[in-house]
């Protein structure tokens, strides 16, 4: 499977590419940020941000993306930025057909770390480590972007059989069982 891991941000959008399966060595095809100009206009930004992402699926052509899922911050603007750069990331995935995947922190850091509380610096020599790289990846959104590409290879199997299931029984097509004592 490839993934392109999008740590959405309208200065530094992370971008990372990862080849792999559950089970198996993970390998980086690449890694990289599109970044935008602070002082230009915000919709300007949003069309750069979106030829970089094009690029991107242009050249690795992944068979999913997955982006940072947009949490609550104190600053509303920073989510805003950071909310309107993910749509972008999403509506370049979904203009090509391909499956998007969203992620939150707190679910990336916990795949590749074990902890849902790791920092950036642990974020970052864990992925280093998992991919054999000579060094984390600068700046931190583009280990970032890596590690939501890492965390989706690693959860897709279990959350694709489970979307089947919860179908399946909204079709009617699997018996729902209750356990012994609830009927």
């Amino acid at each position: 499977m490839r993934v392109l891991g999008v740590d959405p941000g309208l200065t530094r959008c992370g971008v990372g590419v990862v080849d792999g399966t559950p089970g198996r060595r993970l390998s980086m095809a690449g890694v990289g940020v599109v970044r935008t100009p602070a002082e230009a206009d915000v919709a300007e930004r949003l069309v750069l941000i979106e030829r970089g992402i094009e690029a991107w699926l242009e050249e690795y052509r992944p068979e999913c993306v997955a982006v940072e899922r947009v949490f609550s911050q104190h600053n509303v603007r920073t989510v805003m930025g950071t909310a309107q750069a993910s749509a972008v990331a999403m509506l370049c995935a979904a203009r090509r057909g391909l499956p998007v995947a969203l992620h939150t922190p707190s679910e990336v850091k916990a795949a590749v770390t074990g902890s849902g509380r790791a920092d950036k610096a642990q974020v970052g020599s864990m992925v280093t480590r998992l991919l054999r790289l000579d060094a984390p990846p600068k700046p931190a959104d583009a280990a970032d972007a890596l590690a939501l590409a890492i965390c989706h290879i690693w959860r897709a199997p279990v959350t694709n059989r489970l979307q089947e299931i919860a179908a399946a029984h909204r079709r009617g097509t699997v018996p729902v069982r209750l356990p012994k004592g609830i009927r």
